[in-house]
């Protein structure tokens, strides 16, 4: 079979990267805040809060949040029940077990964002009487982390690529109360890092 003129090879087609083997299974956003009241202590407040616009089950929010300010225990707030499921059973699921329980109750919600990157960003999420803030604040340099070998982690069996923001600083409040402990800046591979960050332009997939 002949190559046609319009075929393109990342060997010699400068515009683009080339293509990484496996099955995309969601694009988007996963912001995430843990606090603890010092560092290396367990987190106080844990909370994940997924913006997707592709994956298997269609676009729309999870939140999978724990804190004092819901008495200790797990509670996800969505817009899309189908994609809650997915997350369970593939991303989320892997990076925190306890979240993947269909014991836990899915709560309808809205979702909001405001603020820019060079200050403050802020998401809500509203849910009958529930009105959940997450904040970050003091946006430091972004870091471009990419997890292309998974087999070598037998527990990472997914890849995955994310532009990461660490915030020095974070807030969570659920129906005005504040969440209590903070971010804790730590170091990821020598470089500045938070145990709250922005993470967008977020991929994973099977491997």
């Amino acid at each position: 079979m002949s190559t046609s003129r319009l075929d393109l090879s990342s060997e010699t087609g400068p515009a683009l990267p080339p293509i990484l083997p496996g099955t995309l299974i969601l694009n988007g956003e996963n912001p995430f805040i843990r606090l603890s009241r010092a560092p290396g202590e367990p987190f106080t407040t844990d909370a994940s809060l997924w913006t997707i616009t592709y994956s298997l089950r269609g676009s729309g929010h999870v939140l999978f949040i724990k804190s004092e300010l819901t008495d200790d225990e797990w509670r996800i707030y969505s817009d899309n029940q189908a994609l809650v499921r997915l997350l369970q059973s593939t991303v989320q699921g892997m990076l925190n077990p306890a979240t993947a329980s269909h014991r836990i109750a899915i709560i309808e919600a809205e979702f909001s964002r405001h603020g820019d990157l060079q200050g403050q960003w802020t998401q809500k999420v509203l849910a009958g009487g529930d009105e959940i803030t997450l904040s970050w604040y003091r946006l430091i340099e972004p870091l471009l982390m990419a997890h292309e070998q998974p087999a070598r982690l037998p527990e990472r069996n997914y890849g995955a690529c994310v532009v990461m923001i660490p915030a020095m600083k974070a807030q969570l409040t659920v129906n005005g109360r504040q969440a209590s402990g903070q971010a804790w800046p730590c170091k990821y591979d020598g470089q500045p890092f938070s145990t709250a960050c922005l993470a967008f332009s977020e991929s994973w997939r099977t491997c």
